[in-house]
């Protein structure tokens, strides 16, 4: 075909604009395609730039593009270029998927084509299997009806792609060319292929799942200025998904993997985490089980996999099926070992879950992962010393938080508000913040901060709490581990007998695996005599490195500071024990003191175990929450009884909501949040109040909730959240599409709000989920 008959036939998008979306996505593919000759495919992209494109890309994602040029977050930089000049430098430093994709514009003022300005935001989930694609995102910003007294002349999208470390980039001038190229480690420019652009997109897609929201916003608060689309919206783009995954899969290990596990593998890295996120979410097991049934015949590992979809779908008998097939050809795989034995502690067999847990560790002793499990079996079967055995074997990991954009510093921020959003409720809590009126002491709850590796062995240490009490902890810990003063008592002349290391012979990761229960000294131990009231002078804060953890107790600037509190006269009556610290393996090779040559022996020693630092450092950070915990809810009951109003600041409740929530006390974690939400919104609160809804069934508070977290994900730019997705599709599922939709709608919120919602429920429409249809 001609080249001039070609463009000819694309001229006038006008008469296209308003075509069905059918008609318009095939427009797009044949572009992606690459069906037109190339001279006639760039001079069309460059020509896109038109008022009739923006309408047709607008039908091509009718909800995402409703305010595209409009509102935008737009980071102005003060030197043009400084963007893209840290991204480039950035390149080398990344570790895994990379930084949400950046998109740059450069401006000029209408009446002084001289004048230039540097604008950017960053982005996730726009289609990034084509450099047309990223054009049309790049074209969709040119026209603003809204600024009339800046023109775009050029803009830059950079899309990174994790399999082959470099940066897609897509350069669109206006009016002009696209140009397509990627750049490496080094800042080199490389050409772009089409097996580079499926990398690519497969990337981007992770990203999106990577870089969502939960909806506390937590996420959202991180980086500033981000879009956050839904890159998988129908159907077909899921089979697009799944075909790339398929075709990439073996090659998955190069993307890294959670914190948690040490070496990525076939099946534990970032591609497997986002697939399992993506069935999960959207509830499409079916096509889940097909896809991992394809690549088991390529490898019976990915059977693990396979087994955990079959289990999410409620094929039980097929899982089971499946896992003995696979374990009686990989007897010794840690993967399908943990599945049985999560799969057994969900069914109440602790003994059938404690032989496969310790055949995971056996496997596997490296990975942080099968140790845990272990200790979750020790806990279910109420083997508390074994626990604390198992969970002092952990390896633990350096937390390795996501690949986050490194900027120069902003000229000025702009994050206007999208008038869909507009809800007055969440506009106030954007005020100035209550920062400054939180108490120091819940400014330095340390187990806040906790991420990876830490966190879990922080949850399992506050769920054994949570069952035995602070008290039976303490005394299970001395039982377990040499303690500091008894270690010092023997080491004096006329102690007992017994060498320490001879005693430590055995680790402890040796006793939690031979099940071995130690022994209970039958004298008491007093070296937990510490209580709240009992604060030194010289005890300070430790951290270790990014493993923050509190000393024995409140130093004494610290004691000044919340006298207010600790001299409440019902907290003096209930005193919870400062645990002493243990004796660490640091501590004994250091040779900082000299045994006593005489000792032979230390016989008090010979079924204890020296204590990791980390973990000992856990036990004072769980007494600060504890402590705080316990003077809070003693002061609730002191107000309530002399019938006085408990003041509180907004982010003091949230603060007491999460330590609530971290030590297992649902009731008074939900009156924590509700409390704040009375005086501002607050989106971590509000999804804690979520939870309490949906454990209650009660359908109407919970779509409510949902409702406003939607809203407020709007607001901060992001139209996307698997979390919300997953909460409102498991409505759906047990109470039917017709009755979420009906009591979304009868909702007294402006209808923009409503229709975000809205939204969701129709993407799992798209889904073809469970309850949809009635």
């Amino acid at each position: 075909m001609d080249t001039n008959a070609e463009l000819l036939a694309w001229q006038n998008p006008v008469e296209r604009a308003f075509e069905p979306l059918e008609t318009t996505h095939q427009l797009l593919v044949g572009i992606d395609n690459q069906e037109l000759t190339r001279p006639a495919r760039a001079q069309l992209i460059a020509g896109l730039t038109t008022l009739a494109y923006v309408d047709l890309y607008k039908t091509w994602k009718p909800w995402e593009q409703k305010s595209f040029a409009i509102h935008l977050p737009a980071i102005i930089e003060e030197d043009i270029q400084s963007a893209i000049d840290a991204r480039t430098e950035a390149l080398q430093t990344l570790r895994e998927l990379g930084p949400p994709d950046l998109v740059h514009l450069v401006k000029q003022l209408a009446k002084s084509p001289t004048k230039q300005i540097g604008v950017y935001h960053h982005v996730t989930g726009v289609d990034a299997s084509s450099s047309a694609s990223l054009a049309a995102y790049v074209n969709t910003l040119v026209y603003s009806p809204h600024d009339k007294t800046h023109k775009v002349t050029s803009g830059l999208y950079c899309c990174y792609n994790a399999f082959s470390r470099l940066d897609m980039r897509v350069q669109v001038t206006i009016p002009g060319t696209v140009e397509s190229y990627c750049i490496d480690e080094r800042g080199d420019k490389r050409v772009a292929s089409d097996s580079l652009w499926l990398e690519t997109y497969l990337c981007g897609v992770l990203r999106a799942y990577s870089y969502a929201d939960d909806g506390t916003g937590d996420t959202i608060k991180k980086i500033i200025g981000v879009r956050r689309f839904n890159p998988i919206t129908s159907t077909e783009s899921e089979h697009k998904f799944l075909d790339a995954a398929e075709r990439l899969f073996f090659k998955g290990w190069q993307l890294g993997s959670d914190p948690e596990i040490q070496v990525p593998n076939l099946v534990s890295n970032h591609l497997t985490t986002g697939l399992m996120k993506y069935i999960n979410t959207t509830g499409r097991y079916a096509s889940g089980i097909n896809l991992f049934e394809k690549l088991r015949t390529r490898d019976t590992e990915i059977s693990s996999l396979l087994a955990w979809t079959l289990l999410s779908a409620d094929e039980e008998v097929n899982a089971v099926r499946v896992l003995y097939e696979a374990v009686k050809q990989l007897q010794m795989d840690y993967s399908l070992l943990d599945c049985q034995a999560k799969f057994c502690l969900g069914k109440g067999r602790g003994e059938w879950a404690l032989k496969c847990a310790e055949r995971s560790v056996t496997a596997a002793p490296s990975e942080f992962g099968t140790w845990a499990r272990l200790a979750e079996v020790h806990v279910y079967m109420e083997r508390w010393d074994l626990a604390l055995l198992t969970l002092n074997s952990c390896p633990m990991f350096t937390y390795q938080d996501k690949d986050a954009p490194r900027m120069p510093e902003a000229s000025k921020v702009m994050l206007p508000v999208l008038p869909e959003s507009m809800l007055d409720e969440i506009d106030e809590s954007q005020s100035a913040g209550d920062f400054e009126l939180v108490h120091p002491t819940l400014r330095k709850l340390h187990a806040a901060s906790y991420k990876g590796t830490f966190l879990k062995a922080y949850t399992l240490l506050t769920e054994v709490t949570a069952k035995i009490g602070w008290d039976q902890l303490l005394k299970t810990r001395s039982q377990v581990f040499v303690m500091e003063e008894e270690y010092r008592s023997e080491k004096q002349p006329g102690g007992g007998g017994g060498s320490l290391q001879g005693g430590a012979s055995r680790s402890a990761s040796t006793t939690a695996l031979r099940g071995t229960p130690s022994p209970h000294p039958e004298q008491p131990n007093d070296s937990n005599a510490g209580t709240v009231t009992e604060q030194s002078d010289g005890e300070e804060n430790n951290e270790d490195e990014g493993r923050t953890s509190v000393a024995a107790g409140t130093s004494a600037t610290e004691g000044a500071a919340v006298e207010e509190i600790d001299t409440s006269p019902m907290a003096a009556e209930q005193p919870i024990e400062k645990p002493e610290h243990t004796v660490t393996s640091e501590a004994v090779k250091s040779g900082s003191e000299d045994p006593d040559p005489s000792h032979k022996e230390y016989t008090q020693f010979q079924h204890k175990r020296l204590c990791e630092r980390w973990l000992d450092n856990l036990f004072m950070v769980l007494y600060e929450d504890l402590r705080v915990y316990t003077i809070w809810r003693t002061e609730m009951a002191q107000y309530r009884q002399q019938q006085l109003q408990y003041k509180k600041s907004a982010e003091e409740w949230e603060i007491l909501g999460e330590l609530a929530d971290r030590l297992h006390h649902p009731d008074d974690a939900i009156e924590a949040y509700q409390a704040c939400l009375t005086i501002r919104f607050s989106p971590k609160a509000m999804k804690g109040v979520l939870k309490l809804y949906e454990k209650e069934g009660d359908v109407r508070k919970s779509l409510e909730s949902l409702i406003r977290l939607i809203a407020w994900q709007y607001r901060w730019y992001s139209e996307f959240s698997p979390a919300l997705l997953f909460t409102i599709r498991k409505l759906i599922e047990e109470e039917g599409a017709v009755k979420v939709r009906s009591i979304i709608q009868a909702t007294s919120l402006p209808q923009p709000v409503l229709d975000l919602t809205h939204h969701y429920a129709a993407l799992c429409a798209a889904f073809r989920s469970n309850g949809s249809d009635g």
